[in-house]
């Protein structure tokens, strides 16, 4: 294991991610716990070797197969939302990506479960998640808009990706009480909604224009 790669020197280093974290600071995130885990996980690890210089960047990367790792207030804010200042048991994450979002839950978290669509995505996200020695985290294969109903309820379920509609089977895996928040729309007229979950009652609200990668059925 190459610890030293998590580590991080330079414009990788502790530091680079303490300005970041300050960065999302002044732009308006204030869970603190979300705060202490974005300074926790080091997202260079998560990119490739050539991209690492600019993994604390507040910017979207390219992971590889059309897709991106999100930016750092992407992120923060998105699990912000889902946590709202509650202790959650089990999350799951749709689109799972490169493992950075799934790592940062892992810190607020008892159990995340995330899915990816692309088997070999998900290989790369599994080596650095085993890494870190991240054991609450489980990565899953397989279509996000199905969820993972064997598993469900859910106390938050956050996507990284934008569907046009709501998945239906996802607010069904919606524990009572629970949250979802999700890019919603198509090209660029996405809105970031957060969707909570009241007995049989879901109320949706918007939150922001957003612009993520499209949420794709099936598996690849």
């Amino acid at each position: 294991m190459n610890m030293a790669r998590f580590a991080g020197i330079g414009m990788t280093s502790e530091r680079t991610r303490a300005r970041m974290v300050e960065r999302l600071r002044e732009q308006g995130i204030r869970d603190m716990m979300v705060l202490s885990a974005m300074a926790q996980v080091p997202r260079h690890a998560f990119v490739s070797e050539a991209l690492a210089i600019r993994a604390y960047e507040d910017t979207a990367l390219p992971i590889g197969f059309g897709q991106t790792i999100s930016q750092p207030y992407s992120v923060a804010r998105m699990i912000e939302v889902m946590r709202n200042g509650r202790e959650l048991h089990r999350v799951l994450e749709v689109g799972g990506g490169c493992g950075y979002q799934a790592a940062v839950l892992s810190r607020l978290v008892r159990e995340v479960y995330s899915i990816e669509r692309i088997a070999s995505l998900l290989g790369q996200a599994r080596r650095t998640v085993r890494e870190l020695r991240l054991s609450n985290v489980k990565l899953k294969h397989g279509d996000g808009q199905l969820g993972l109903p064997e598993m469900a309820p859910f106390d938050g379920i956050v996507l990284a990706a934008a569907a046009s509609d709501v998945p239906q089977a996802l607010l069904a895996q919606l524990a009572d009480g629970g949250r979802m928040v999700l890019p919603k729309g198509v090209g660029e007229q996405q809105m970031l909604v957060m969707i909570e979950r009241q007995g049989d009652v879901f109320s949706e609200q918007e939150l922001e224009m957003v612009h993520f990668v499209p949420l794709l059925t099936g598996v690849a």
